[in-house]
């Protein structure tokens, strides 16, 4: 039974436990191909295709941005979809991000890798999107969420293990890219005959009464204080191994991006306890407070200890900013006219695009990536901030 209270010690106790762990597991593969596999294998990818003469810096950043214009673009797509079609929207965006990584495998230009990049981005909003509300609105499991949000952290962890066993066994990239893209259909073929399935109907549970205001956030900072968080983390969730391999070669860097996602598995489970208990605002802004100092941790300390600390603190808190705010979407999502869940999206979208593109500029003009880093971390602390109005 949920419970809120007024002083703000609690905010709620998870609900029985459910037979819905199967569809739950389902939707957090869902995720892991669209998000872990087609969005975030890039960032190991990055510095050996960037090696390999593929493309160059530069050029790897516009991609980064591309796909993250594809993201912001697949979320106004599925913005209206009704969600009797969230399963179906599903499958095609694990079905077009196995696509999509097997093309990579391909030899191209630096502006046909961008364009793929732009689809792949298309593709992991659609996966983010439609699995959550399958999930959490279609089956009515919103306990289920720390799982299917951990599925981000298994989807980078596994493809960088791809990729750092494809790079100790010196094969090229394409190589490489296949790999991910047969990973990725096995994730796929484990979830589809689930999603394919009418669900059964949702378990009967228990609300609470009444939601004391001021635990909850307004729909309109929800919305602002996610797009500072996409703008905040993408800098390091981007750079991190291009940023090792230039400022420490003797460490891997694939090895620290996959504690990236190890952090990220456990701590939706974390930050979910921690949101049922001190409420929204105080959450977030401990969630976005910690997530800035991972992100400046590289500048204070660029050898191992700050690396890995860095790649745990942001992997710890990236995705937990993610379950944090998509349960708090649900709670006011009756107080607005305009589909939040997808807005909010749409707008963290727009932080991710806005955040490779000044770090591009800053790295440029500074020749370092400690502008880009300190700016990423003021814009968490200034999200951190505004979370308490």
């Amino acid at each position: 039974m949920i419970r809120l209270v007024s002083n703000e010690k609690e905010y709620g106790r998870p609900a029985p436990s459910n037979s819905r762990f199967v569809e739950t597991v389902s939707a957090a593969l869902v995720v892991a191909v669209g998000m872990g596999f087609g969005r975030f294998a890039f960032t190991g990818m990055y510095p050996l295709m960037v090696g390999e003469g593929l493309m160059s810096l530069d050029q790897g950043s516009l991609a980064a941005s591309a796909n993250y214009a594809g993201y912001l673009v697949g979320a106004l797509l599925v913005s209206r979809l009704p969600h009797g079609r969230a399963a179906s929207a599903a499958l095609m965006a694990m079905l077009g991000t196995v696509a999509c990584l097997g093309l990579l495998a391909l030899p191209m230009g630096a502006w046909w890798i961008g364009g793929t990049r732009f689809i792949a981005g298309i593709f992991s909003a659609i996966s983010l999107i439609t699995a959550s509300v399958w999930l959490l609105q279609v089956i009515e499991h919103p306990h289920g969420a720390p799982l299917l949000f951990s599925g981000v952290g298994l989807g980078i962890f596994a493809s960088a293990e791809l990729i750092a066993a494809g790079a100790f066994i010196r094969v090229n990239s394409g190589m490489i890219w296949v790999a991910l893209a047969l990973a990725a259909a096995i994730f796929s073929a484990v979830a589809w005959p689930i999603l394919r399935k009418p669900p059964a109907p949702p378990m009967p549970v228990e609300h609470a009464d009444k939601i004391h205001e001021h635990v909850l956030m307004k729909p309109w900072i929800l919305v602002l204080v996610y797009g500072l968080a996409g703008f905040g983390y993408i800098v390091t969730a981007t750079y991190l191994p291009v940023l090792i391999k230039g400022a420490a070669p003797n460490i891997d860097p694939l090895q620290v991006w996959a504690a990236f996602g190890i952090g990220a598995m456990p701590s939706c489970f974390l930050w979910h306890w921690l949101h049922m208990r001190i409420g929204t605002k105080r959450t977030m802004f401990l969630n976005l407070a910690v997530q800035a100092i991972g992100v400046v941790l590289p500048v204070l300390e660029p050898n191992l200890a700050g690396f890995l600390a860095s790649a745990l603190l942001v992997g710890g808190t990236f995705v937990g900013t993610v379950t944090i705010t998509m349960a708090a979407a649900k709670r006011v999502a009756h107080r607005v006219k305009f589909n939040i869940l997808a807005s909010m999206t749409a707008a963290y979208g727009a932080g991710q695009i806005v955040g490779p593109l000044v770090a591009g500029v800053l790295l440029t003009h500074a020749h370092s990536f400690a502008p880009s880093l300190a700016t990423a971390a003021g814009a968490l602390l200034a999200g951190a901030l505004v979370s308490l109005l």
